[in-house]
């Protein structure tokens, strides 16, 4: 269960969630291309990405001189795992929820 707590820690804070996203959306980025939009030091960043290298959550490779970093979707699987029965429980609630507000008022 380490491993899960790991990941929560990580996903706990905005500007790694953050990072998280872009990495999802533009895939491989350097440390300089994640850092440029970020209103933190590079250094900071670098901080970031390494506890989202601990938890599992990312990789990464060199070019050359540079530090490239990519998402490792499949870490979040326990994660989605252990959320699924939540999410299906206010599924359930949501679609009940629904069917009252259209139940037309005769019936109600």
């Amino acid at each position: 269960m380490k491993h899960m707590t790991d990941v929560f820690q990580a996903l706990a804070d905005s500007t790694r969630r953050s990072i998280l996203d872009r990495l999802r959306v533009e895939g491989s980025l350097s440390v300089k291309e994640i850092s440029a939009p970020l209103p933190i030091s590079r250094q900071a960043t670098t901080k970031h990405l390494d506890l989202l290298t601990a938890a599992g959550l990312i990789r990464h490779e060199w070019s050359g001189r540079e530090r490239h970093h990519r998402l490792v979707a499949p870490a979040l699987e326990p994660v989605s795992t252990w959320l699924e029965p939540y999410s299906k429980a206010w599924d359930r609630r949501l679609d009940r929820l629904k069917e009252h507000v259209e139940r037309p008022e005769d019936e109600a």
